[in-house]
This record gives structure tokens, sequence and C-alpha cells, in this order.
């Protein structure tokens, strides 16, 4: 990135605000349980990976709190819709911030995206509890015609090595 700049080197300011209006949207969707519109911004071969310990690892290796191909991200957002997911009966209220979002060329149609997050979770179910989820996300988007498609999401938390509560939604 050049200094003193809010563009990243190699993109325009129409691009990079796109790219950040994506991302937030992602977030909002999840965040609102908008599962049919959220799946409907996943590209085909998507990986949606949260990493135990630092993050650095192999998602075939290592231990993973959640390592889904689109295939089983699909059945986990079946499971989500029904309704009938006890630890999501009702919905947690969620709202999460992005920050320091870095952008990344791959080739001419894909882009990387690192952002640091911070979610809020209500647990309204039986605990009422606020549970706090600070990380870094690594989004990974592919251009198909005139939108952005999301075909990689990597949620490393700042408490990955230690005790993870259950985590019953999309982070």
């Amino acid at each position: 990135m050049a200094v003193n700049s809010l563009v990243p080197e190699g993109f325009s300011e129409a691009e990079r605000r796109e790219i950040e209006a994506f991302l937030f949207l992602e977030a909002q969707l999840a965040d609102e349980s908008r599962w049919e519109e959220w799946e409907e911004i996943l590209d085909d071969d998507m990986h949606y990976w949260v990493p135990a310990g630092d993050g650095e690892g192999d998602p075939n290796l290592d231990v993973s709190i959640i390592n889904d191909n689109f295939s089983r991200l699909k059945t986990r957002l079946r499971q989500l819709r029904t309704g009938t997911r006890h630890s999501q009966a009702p919905k947690s209220v969620m709202r999460r911030m992005l920050s320091n979002i870095v952008l990344q060329r791959l080739s001419e149609t894909t882009v990387q995206a690192e952002a640091n997050f911070v979610l809020y979770e209500y647990q309204n179910q039986s605990t009422m509890k606020m549970n706090v989820w600070p990380g870094r996300t690594c989004y990974r988007i592919r251009r198909h015609g005139d939108r952005y498609k999301l075909y990689h999401k990597k949620v490393s938390l700042v408490m990955a090595s230690g005790n993870v509560p259950t985590m019953s939604f999309i982070i």
C-alpha cells in the first residue's frame, strides 16, 4: 500500500469500495442469519475453516474447530434454517465489526482480503450470555461477471489455543 493512501496498490478506489461492501454484506448476512442470501454469495468450491491453535497449520492435517467444504457447509446451513437446532433456538443476536482491511490481488479475477473483527454474540437461548469473539478473517473472493463470490473463509480466533465455547453459528 502506498504511504498516505487509502487505496492499496493495484486497486482503484471504486474496486476497493466494492470489495469492502462485499465483506460488509457477508458479515451482515451472517449476523442476521439470512442463510439463503449468505449461501448465494458462496462459490461452488467454498472452503470454510476455523483453525485451532495459531491458525498457521494445514486444514487437512491439523486439528480444526471447523473445517467445512461446500457440501458440509450447505448441510450446516440447512440445519440452521430448520429452526430446530436447539443451540440456536431462538437464534443468537449477533453483530460484528470489521476493521484493518488489507487487500491483495491473487489473479486478474481473485482477491484476498484480510480483516480484524470482533463479533458480539448474545445467547438468548437459555444462558442469556454475551460472548465476544475477536480474531482475523482471511477471505478469498472471485469475480463472476459483475459480482464477487466467496470461495475461502479462514477465521483465526484470538482464543483458538484455549477453551473455545461451542460455536453453533457461522462466524
